[in-house]
């Protein structure tokens, strides 16, 4: 099983509640269920935990400066790390890349891709490369 806290990731104590409370509804409920009931079942532990966290934030998309559309991330948890889940039985390319753009658009460092949809929970930390080095250039 994959380390929960894992210092060499910012925010690792928070992302590793975050992926505790997705352990404990994955064991409570198992896969087969609609992304939806897993999204519930998350904001009642996350809840539970005392995290603060917005879920169905929705953001508008900029192509060249015009605004083209906007999406939502499952949730937002105290506004610095973007948790977007599934209950599919395999994780493809695709859906790390969704996480990768959503971060970018949402100006963040740090998402999880959670999916409920396997035999066992899966979980990936993802970091924005492009907004880290951005940071270390800028100095802060």
């Amino acid at each position: 099983m994959k380390e929960v806290v894992n210092n060499a990731y910012k925010y690792s104590e928070l992302t590793g509640k975050i992926i505790g409370c997705a352990m404990k509804v994955h064991s409570e409920l198992g896969n087969g269920f609609q992304e939806v009931i897993y999204q519930r079942a998350l904001a009642i532990e996350m809840q539970k935990q005392n995290l603060m966290f917005s879920r169905e934030l929705e953001m508008t998309i900029y192509y060249d400066g015009i605004d083209i559309g906007t999406r939502r991330v499952d949730f937002l948890v105290a506004d610095k790390v973007m948790v977007e889940i599934k209950a599919l039985s395999k994780l493809e390319d695709a859906h790390l890349a969704q996480v990768l753009n959503y971060l970018e658009v949402y100006k963040l460092e740090t998402g999880l891709l959670i999916n409920f949809g396997s035999k066992s929970l899966e979980f990936k930390r993802v970091t924005n490369e492009y907004k880290l080095a951005k940071q270390q250039i800028n100095g802060f």
